[in-house]
């Protein structure tokens, strides 16, 4: 897989924002890493350090009312992304062409109000 992200800043993007999403309510599950290299099927960990060459980096985060967003963002530029926001909208969001962390980054500020509303900001 052509290597569009560096994981590890994405890593620290997702990193960078764990503290407001907490602070809003969330609740924020370990970053996972994919190996591409492991056998199949792959595992997820969250340990970095058993990860020889990582294609994903991954986060589960969950709200009330049974809300919560899936974002695994794959080397390749892309990302599978699912939500539900506990009443009755939810499903995937299509997620291409990322180019950079920071364009996750950006995502990841859409994406979270997408399924957890405004966290409280007017």
């Amino acid at each position: 897989m052509e290597r569009v992200i560096d994981l590890e800043q994405a890593a620290a993007i997702i990193a960078e924002r764990v503290a407001r999403w907490v602070a809003a309510g969330l609740t924020v599950g370990q970053v996972t890493w994919r190996d591409e290299t492991a056998p199949w099927p792959q595992r997820f960990e969250t340990d970095r350090a058993l990860v020889r060459d990582p294609d994903s980096v991954g986060v589960l985060i969950s709200g009330p009312g049974d809300a919560g967003l899936s974002v695994v963002l794959f080397r390749g530029g892309w990302a599978d992304v699912d939500y539900f926001d506990g009443l009755d909208d939810g499903g995937a969001i299509p997620s291409f062409d990322i180019t950079s962390a920071a364009a996750f980054g950006t995502q990841l500020d859409q994406w979270v109000p997408r399924a957890f509303g405004n966290l409280g900001r007017s």
